[in-house]
């Protein structure tokens, strides 16, 4: 068993942070987080990383909330999250999504929602042991 605490993640994190990303299938570089990472954090979004002592991140989770005009409260939403895939099944997205969950509902989130790929059928199951619905679709158009 791996020991490690979670935190919110720093721009010292970034090598780590790309490594994991591109795992998830994100192909990301550390220059890339480092220059995003002055107007992402602006807007209140943050990471939580599982962290060992020696700097090594074990997952990542990628969270924020917005305010719709459609809904009393903001939403919460989860953007990514990847555990190292040496480690998956050990508790560390449980333990990631718990800190997430307690950050929104702390912000006063009426609800949390996630996106995850159509290609990751086990995340889906895990987000539903976890008592997440499957309430609608995502779609996407790709401006570039």
């Amino acid at each position: 068993m791996h020991n490690y605490v979670i935190r919110s993640a720093t721009q010292d994190d970034s090598q780590e942070l790309a490594r994991l990303f591109t795992e998830l299938g994100h192909p990301t570089t550390s220059t890339q987080i480092l220059t995003h990472w002055p107007a992402w954090s602006q807007y209140g979004s943050q990471a939580l990383v599982a962290a060992q002592d020696d700097g090594e991140l074990l997952g990542v989770l990628a969270l924020h909330s917005m305010i719709v005009l459609h809904r009393p409260k903001p939403i919460g939403r989860v953007s990514a999250l990847v555990v190292d895939a040496r480690l998956r099944g050990s508790g560390i997205g449980r333990a990631l999504m718990a800190a997430a969950e307690t950050i929104l509902k702390e912000a006063g989130c009426g609800l949390i929602e996630i996106t995850s790929h159509n290609r990751l059928v086990d995340a889906h199951a895990f987000y539903e042991h976890l008592a997440y619905d499957r309430t609608s679709i995502r779609l996407v158009k790709n401006l570039d």
